[in-house]
């Protein structure tokens, strides 16, 4: 096993651990260890929500949550000898749940429009939550019956801490956002609010967090993976005056599955599709959002027919390893975007000339009381 850096005491928030990790992105912030180019190690991650939810068939912990704890980061870890304007070459050895019987769990939740939202929020405004359990490299839910899939795991955040100057263009931009509709719910943005930030004092360098099991492309409910705590093995090494080398200005990586040579293997699909057309008929111009959220309001109603719930639907499509995809984007006025669904991962018949008749009462998900 490798050496771990960044240990973190599950049932403790990440404030009240031995070494404290942050939740905000911030130059300031010291290095909680530091390592040399060459190493591999290993980091232990809270949930993202900082232990808010629980394994347990209430969403109330999802409806009633503290927004401003989320997204803990482990970290930050000083990378000797690194300096502005050199890549950071971060490898992706190992991760998953911590081991035992009452760790290997992780969970989906769809926001409350009043509390975060999610992408489909204007059709589905309360909380809903699924719990999975994990196995090995399967994922299987009491709250959404019929369905066992290998997760993609790979954290949700993990970067480099920015320096002032970028931080203040972030926060100018996104305020700007902000400041064109200021009482929106949910809110245009969310701007680094003071508000339980866990920031101490100076330096900071490579953080991560937010572990998923799975996710299906866009994690549309928000809080759309199989969120889980965790822990993650990392190698590193550094490009001196790479970005200048590469023209890099954002980071660029190469999916998880194809260093570890671990991905799931499905070759049939069912393919909604959308354009740039909303529900009441009104037409956009090339508007990939519309047309993507057509596609998953198209997939949902067919696995309401099926014998899932609305929600049901909602949260899978979310945490599953489905492919989004812009399918089309040359004939105006329309994008093209189009859902790819893997059969596979179904226990139950999916196919048109085969589906069952189902009540959605069968495994129904954990909802607000």
């Amino acid at each position: 096993m490798p050496e771990p850096l960044f240990k973190v005491e599950l049932g403790q928030s990440m404030a009240d651990q031995e070494v404290p990790g942050h939740n905000r992105w911030h130059p300031d912030i010291p290095a909680a260890a530091a390592t040399d180019p060459g190493t591999d190690f290993r980091i232990e991650c809270l949930d993202w929500t900082n232990g808010q939810v629980g394994n347990n068939d209430s969403a109330n912990d999802v409806r009633d949550m503290d927004l401003d704890q989320n997204h803990v980061l482990s970290g930050p870890i000083q990378i000797n000898g690194a300096e502005p304007g050199d890549v950071l070459v971060v490898d992706i050895l190992n991760m998953g749940p911590f081991p035992g019987s009452d760790t290997e769990w992780g969970y989906t939740g769809i926001f409350s429009r009043q509390n975060g939202g999610g992408f489909l929020t204007d059709h589905y405004p309360d909380a809903h939550k699924a719990i999975w359990d994990l196995r090995g490299v399967h994922a299987t839910s009491r709250h959404i019956p019929d369905v066992r899939f290998v997760g993609i795991q790979h954290p949700g955040l993990i970067g480099c801490a920015p320096s002032a100057e970028l931080l203040a263009e972030w926060n100018r931009r996104e305020q700007a956002l902000i400041d064109t509709n200021p009482d929106r719910v949910p809110p245009l943005a969310l701007p680094p609010l003071a508000n339980n930030a866990i920031v101490y004092v100076e330096g900071a360098k490579l953080s991560m967090g937010d572990l998923h099991f799975s996710q299906g492309d866009g994690e549309i409910s928000f809080c759309g993976a199989i969120e889980m705590a965790g822990y993650i093995d990392l190698g590193v090494d550094l490009v001196k005056g790479g970005m200048e080398r590469y023209g890099m200005t954002r980071p660029q990586h190469m999916p998880m599955f194809q260093l570890s040579h671990i991905e799931p293997r499905y070759s049939n699909y069912l393919v909604f599709e959308g354009i740039s057309v909303e529900e009441d008929g009104e037409q956009h111009y090339m508007n990939a959002h519309v047309a993507f959220k057509q596609a998953c309001l198209n997939a949902i109603t067919y696995l309401k027919g099926c014998g899932y719930t609305d929600q049901q639907a909602y949260i899978l499509l979310s945490a599953a390893p489905i492919e989004g995809r812009i399918s089309g984007i040359v004939d105006i006025p329309n994008v093209c975007c189009s859902l790819y669904l893997p059969t596979e991962i179904f226990e139950r018949p999916i196919f048109p000339q085969d589906v069952p008749t189902r009540t959605p009462q069968e495994g129904s998900l954990a909802t607000e009381s």
